[in-house]
């Protein structure tokens, strides 16, 4: 029976002829990018693609020049990102351990955004969910309420929550 394979060996294999078309050799800058550009300008901005410049017929043995990292940014944020981009270059290329990247490029547009996971829904006692029962009782269709008891729920449970912790 063969080992089981790392899902890191399948997602490299997988991705790998995307990335190299975007200049990448592999996902560790977009992987590592929180780190990089640091919690909250990783929300609006991401690497997008890495251009090299073109050699010349007898450079293949000189050191390459460094590439342009495209990052694409939202309104908000560029001029804050490109105040810091000495900086990002610097921390790109101790992630890389030489000097791949000489430039940043920033393209002002939209950021996709994981979605944010909904809080789960607050506990109640026992003697909450059957005064929450009894109130929606003479409500005759099920589905508005079974809607009224989940704002009954979400309401009541409210109360529990300390005022000063968000949800």
């Amino acid at each position: 029976m063969p080992r089981p394979k790392p899902l890191a060996e399948f997602v490299d294999k997988c991705l790998g002829p995307a990335l190299a078309a975007q200049g990448f050799a592999a996902a560790d800058v977009i992987v590592a990018w929180p780190e990089i550009a640091g919690e909250r300008l990783s929300r609006f901005s991401r690497p997008v693609k890495l251009e090299w410049p073109r050699r010349g017929r007898g450079d293949f043995h000189s050191r390459p020049e460094p590439a342009t990292l495209i990052v694409r940014v939202e309104s908000a944020f560029a001029l804050e990102l490109q105040h810091m981009a000495p900086l990002l270059i610097e921390r790109i290329n101790a992630h890389y351990g030489w000097r791949c990247v000489g430039r940043l490029v920033l393209k002002q547009g939209p950021v996709p955004r994981a979605k944010a996971k909904a809080a789960p829904p607050p506990e109640l006692t026992a003697d909450e969910r059957t005064a929450l029962a009894a109130k929606t009782a003479a409500v005759s269709e099920a589905p508005l309420r079974d809607a009224l008891e989940r704002l009954g729920v979400a309401v009541v449970g409210n109360k529990h929550r300390d005022p000063r912790t968000k949800p």
